[in-house]
C-alpha cells in the first residue's frame, strides 16, 4: 500500500466512525465561488458602479467571509477619496447579487462537487447525522440544494447554521460551535467537511476534526492541523464503499 493510499485510509476510517458529518456548502459542497464572483460583477454592473473583479480579486476578497462583508473589504482596497457605499447601498448590492446567484444556480449552473452525493447517501445509510455549517445565507444554500438534491433538501440535513444565526463568522469557531449544540454532539464525535484556511480555523476552534477536499480558490493554501487533505470525496467514498 502506498502512503497516500495509507493516508486516505487513516481519513476514510476516521470519517466512518463519526456520528456526524458537518459540511461547508460554498467551494465544499459544489464550486460555487465562481458563480458568487460573477453575480457580484454583474450586480455592480446594474447598480452603475463600474466596479468589476477578476479573479485575483476574488481570490484576496475571500480572506473575508460573508458577500456583504467582502464588498466592504473591496472598498478599502480602493484608492482613498471614494465615496462610501451606505449600509441601505450594500444592502441593497448584496441583495441583488444573491438573486442573480440563485437564479444561475436554478437554471443548473452548478452541481455537487463529485463524491459529495455519494457521501451524503452512504452517511444515510450509515444512520450518521449530516449537519451544514457556513457563512452563506440561508437564501444561498437553499437555492444550491434545491437545484441539486430537490425540494426535499431540508430531510437531508438535521441542522443547518448559516452566517446570519451566530454573532461571528468563520474563522470563527461560532457556527461550528451552534452545530454542535443544535445536535447535542461532543465535537470528537464529529467530522467538519472544509475547503478553506477560514473553514478550517473555525472548525479547529470548535474541536472538530478537519477533512479538506481541495477547491478552485484554495488549491494552494496551507491546511496544517486538518485531519487530512484529499481532492474531492470521490477519494474518500471509493474506500469506504458501503461498508
Amino acid at each position: 500500500m502506498s502512503a497516500g493510499d495509507d493516508r486516505t485510509g487513516r481519513i476514510a476510517a476516521h470519517l466512518k466512525q463519526a456520528e456526524a458529518l458537518i459540511f461547508d456548502v460554498d467551494g465544499t459542497l459544489a464550486e460555487t465561488e465562481e458563480v458568487h464572483r460573477m453575480a457580484f460583477n454583474e450586480a455592480f454592473a446594474l447598480g452603475g458602479l463600474g466596479w468589476s473583479w477578476n479573479q485575483a480579486a476574488y481570490k484576496w476578497l475571500l480572506q473575508t467571509t460573508g458577500g456583504k462583508e467582502r464588498i466592504r473589504a473591496f472598498e478599502k482596497m480602493r484608492e482613498r477619496g471614494c465615496d462610501e457605499l451606505s449600509q441601505t447601498e450594500v444592502d441593497n448590492l448584496h441583495r441583488i447579487k444573491t438573486r442573480i446567484y440563485g437564479e444561475t444556480i436554478a437554471r443548473g449552473g452548478c452541481p455537487l462537487r463529485p463524491g459529495v452525493m455519494a457521501t451524503i447517501r452512504m452517511a444515510q445509510r450509515r444512520g450518521q447525522r449530516l449537519a451544514i455549517a457556513t457563512t452563506t445565507s440561508h437564501e444561498n444554500i437553499g437555492a444550491l440544494l434545491t437545484g441539486t438534491l430537490g425540494a426535499g433538501w431540508q430531510d437531508v440535513f438535521e441542522v443547518v447554521v448559516a452566517g446570519d444565526d451566530v454573532p461571528y463568522k468563520k474563522p470563527a469557531p461560532d457556527v461550528y460551535l451552534e452545530v454542535l449544540r443544535r445536535l447535542q454532539l461532543p465535537a470528537v464525535a464529529c467530522v467538519a467537511i472544509e475547503d478553506s484556511v477560514n473553514g478550517l480555523r473555525s472548525a479547529t476552534l470548535a474541536g472538530i476534526p478537519v477533512i479538506i477536499t481541495k477547491s478552485q480558490y484554495f488549491q494552494d493554501e496551507n491546511f496544517g492541523g486538518a485531519l487530512g487533505v484529499i481532492e474531492t470525496l470521490d477519494e474518500l467514498y471509493r474506500e469506504i464503499g458501503d461498508t
